[in-house]
């Protein structure tokens, strides 16, 4: 199963693992990660589950859409370039290991 690193804005770490398919939001909720929220159920319309990827992973990612890209516009904590909504990514072999921080604010 692919493991997903959440680091929080304190700079604690916690690994998850998660099924193939499932996205990061999926998983940090599953597995009570504080900091993601999730509130419209992975439908891209809340952006509540921003984070940053680390800069490592930033480029093994599918592109960003432009709907994405339009919600990321609207988050509470100022999006960077590494910015990504964890509805939008999925977890599969490709993304293990992948490493993602939390803003302070959803």
């Amino acid at each position: 199963m692919p493991e997903i690193t959440y680091v929080s804005p304190s700079g604690e770490r916690r690994t998850v693992e998660a099924e193939a398919g499932t996205t990061l939001m999926t998983a940090a909720l599953n597995n009570l990660v504080a900091g993601i929220v999730g509130e419209c159920g992975g439908q891209m319309s809340c952006a509540t589950c921003h984070v940053y990827v680390d800069q490592e992973w930033a480029d093994r990612l599918a592109p960003i859409t432009d709907d994405e890209q339009d919600m990321l516009e609207v988050t509470a904590a100022e999006p960077t370039k590494y910015s990504r909504l964890s509805c939008q990514l999925t977890c599969s072999a490709e993304s293990d290991g992948i490493v993602v921080h939390l803003p302070e604010v959803q």
